[in-house]
């Protein structure tokens, strides 16, 4: 019998030991990787607003600052499906939006999550576009806007960004 009552309790003792380990390790590991501070995720509010000013222009020159430049980029928008590097981002732009509107404005909402790791960043946030076609009437689209950003040289620039828009109904 006290064979069977000390192998209950090491059984008992084991697999709590068992059922424990993991949650202990990933609560250090969730430990190890503290949010962004209010600073940090303040700097990055900044730059989403000015990022949004810049595209209310109508003039990517005026957003290009905020974009890695490397060949081989990948940018995903509305339409077409992606943009390979921001020469053909930028030119893909012009011609879909900024030739075809006679104004536009874009706002963020406020729910701005950003996320770091290191030199990575990335953001996610919902606007809205309002604007004015050149042909007439008006266009109203919540977007969705995620972007991941690292820092280069002091500079934090977009490396991979997705906007989308839901489909209709």
């Amino acid at each position: 019998m006290k064979i069977s009552v000390l192998s209950r309790v090491a059984s008992a003792i084991i697999m709590a030991l068992l059922v424990s380990a993991p949650a202990s390790a990933q609560a250090k590991r969730a430990a190890a990787k503290p949010a962004p501070d209010a600073a940090f995720t303040n700097e990055f509010k900044k730059m989403i607003d000015e990022y949004y000013t810049a595209w209310s222009t109508l003039n990517p020159d005026n957003a290009a600052k905020f974009y890695a430049k490397d060949a081989d980029i990948v940018f995903y928008d509305v339409a077409p499906l992606k943009y390979n590097a921001w020469s053909e981002y930028k030119a893909g732009v012009i011609k879909a939006f900024t030739e075809t509107m006679s104004s536009g404005k874009l706002t963020p909402n406020d729910d701005l999550k950003v996320t770091r790791r290191g030199d990575i960043v990335w953001t996610t946030v919902t606007f809205h576009l309002s604007a004015k076609p050149k042909a007439g009437g008006a266009m109203e689209v919540d977007c969705r806007h995620t972007a991941i950003w690292e820092k280069r040289g002091g500079q934090w620039l977009i490396v991979h960004e997705h906007v989308s828009a839901p489909l209709p109904g």
